[in-house]
């Protein structure tokens, strides 16, 4: 645990000199937010109808924003995991007498910490938006405890990512597909308004159970079997994104 503080200690510096990897992960979705709702939501919330949420388009937006929030600090690890492998630092702190999960864990709880702070400041402005919900603390909470588990999941297969690429293009795919995998859901418009296959994709890809989970917590409404789904993915995609990463971790440097 001490040296996993000291790893976390030591993210967080490197994100206070690196101001580039906030914006990235706080700034442009308030930018998207602030696009979306001022610039299309008028005609995307007709397009949405009355009956899907019951509010101005901010409502409907919000969920899809703060996934795209934890996707954004995601692909930052995952550059900053890669920074640390080709650059020798890992191959130092496997020399050193400490421990190796503290490495790792240092990028993903720092990565989670950011996730929920550029949550909490895109909520912020969404409220300055007119976003307004009726959710108890316990909607709140769950909500917070999702978005929290998404970053770990998404933060998990990030760190993977930057162990396996040779360069920090190498993190292009994973960032590529984190940021339009979204857009491709429910996180802007409800699936039955888009085409013959992508709306079947859309159904079944799973950022949709989670986006509408998480906006059915933000506003109060039931979330039905979406929730159980929406959890199911999270963890699939954490435990998978932890036993890739820890396979590569251990396996002998090549560079």
């Amino acid at each position: 645990m001490s040296d996993a503080m000291t790893m976390l200690r030591r993210n967080f510096r490197h994100t206070v000199r690196n101001p580039g990897a906030m914006i990235m992960t706080i700034g442009m979705p308030v930018v998207l937010l602030l696009l979306f709702v001022g610039v299309f939501g008028g005609a995307l919330n007709a397009g949405l109808g009355p009956s899907t949420h019951g509010g101005d388009y901010v409502d409907y937006v919000l969920a899809g924003i703060l996934l795209m929030t934890v996707g954004y600090g995601s692909t930052t690890t995952a550059l900053a995991v890669n920074r640390d492998m080709t650059e020798g630092i890992i191959v130092r702190f496997r020399a050193m007498a400490i421990s190796r999960a503290s490495v790792l864990t240092g990028h993903v709880v720092g990565s989670v910490v950011r996730a929920l702070v550029g949550a909490a400041l895109v909520i912020g402005v969404a409220l300055l938006l007119g976003f307004r919900s009726a959710g108890d603390p316990l909607h709140w909470l769950a909500a917070a405890g999702l978005i929290a588990l998404l970053a770990l999941a998404l933060t998990w297969l990030g760190v993977a990512v930057g162990l396996v690429a040779k360069t920090a293009e190498g993190t292009g795919p994973f960032t590529l597909v984190v940021q339009l995998l979204p857009f491709l859901s429910s996180a802007f418009v409800t699936p039955n308004s888009m085409s013959g296959p992508l709306r079947w994709f859309a159904a079944h890809e799973p950022f949709t159970p989670i986006t509408d989970t998480l906006r059915g917590l933000l506003l109060g409404i039931p979330v039905g079997d979406s929730g159980l789904i929406a959890v199911a993915w999270c963890v699939a995609l954490a435990l998978t994104g932890y036993l890739w990463a820890r396979a590569l971790f251990r396996r002998d440097p090549v560079r």
